[in-house]
């Protein structure tokens, strides 16, 4: 019998614990939000993790992520779900990235742990995913663009006062390097980029890889503008609802925000014609 697991991350206390870090504060309302929208598309909450600030450290979020792809089978499907701080950080390694930077999500315990680079994400499911097992990553941050494609409008107002920015900005090492990488003298030719085509998961971006995302106050809550886009859409349809058709509707309604925010996203082509979580 196919399964349907989800592990839901949310961020807005980064360390230290309390006042004094980067923090944001819709993240944990985006948590709220997408763990209670998967309940109506079909996922039981006993079959959802669920991580928030101090909590969220980088060894947490890689047990969770094990804890949902181990022993996955075809047919089951299964979300990652991150709100937070999005950063690009250099890759001057042998695989070298076409923009010279890793795109990386930013646990809460960054500062001594580090962060989780798309390298990380890559490594995980190669590892642990099974054929025919669905997996939608979606993350709400900065940065969170590597694919291609975009995709209903909602009238939705906002507070310039309350607006931010989910980016932490990178090193003065990781910026020289990402500023420098064309005159480096590894080839950037030699990077083994992933093609479309052999994805073997959904990638949702709330932004273009070199855009930022948002939030600010959506009626009376501090909100992420691309997740509360997403649940509002998975909502009104119960998760019945084609990936493209999605993606359309996701779009047309962060462009009534008025930022320079367009998500994306990144799976095989057939994928896009198929309903989310299937």
């Amino acid at each position: 019998m196919a399964t349907k697991k989800a592990v839901v991350v949310g961020i807005n206390d980064y360390s230290p614990i309390g006042d004094g870090g980067p923090d944001l504060a819709g993240c944990v309302n985006d948590a709220r939000d997408m763990a209670n929208t998967l309940v109506i598309c079909g996922f039981s909450p006993t079959n959802i993790r669920i991580l928030t600030n101090q909590n969220a450290t980088k060894a947490k979020i890689l047990k969770y992520l094990k804890w949902l792809l181990m022993g996955c089978k075809a047919g089951d499907s299964l979300v990652f779900y991150y709100s937070g701080h999005g950063t690009q950080v250099a890759n001057i390694g042998p695989e070298l990235e076409i923009d010279g930077v890793d795109e990386a999500i930013v646990p809460h315990d960054y500062p001594v742990a580090g962060y989780l680079k798309d390298d990380d994400f890559k490594s995980l499911f190669d590892q642990y995913l099974k054929p025919k097992v669905n997996l939608e990553v979606i993350f709400d941050c900065c940065h969170s663009g590597t694919g291609t494609k975009d995709f209903n409008p909602f009238g939705i107002s906002v507070e310039p006062s309350d607006l931010r920015v989910r980016m932490l900005p990178p090193s003065l090492e990781d910026e020289f390097y990402a500023v420098n990488s064309m005159n480096m003298d590894e080839p950037l030719a030699m990077r083994a980029l992933v093609p479309v085509a052999n994805m073997n998961h959904t990638l949702w971006a709330a932004c273009r890889d070199a855009q930022l995302s948002y939030e600010s106050n959506i009626g009376g809550m501090q909100r992420g503008h691309f997740t509360y886009c997403f649940c509002r859409v998975l909502r009104a349809t119960s998760g019945i609802i084609t990936r493209r058709k999605l993606d359309a509707q996701v779009k047309t309604a962060l462009l009534n925000f008025g930022q320079n925010q367009t998500n994306q996203v990144e799976s095989v082509s057939a994928e896009f014609k198929q309903n989310i979580f299937q």
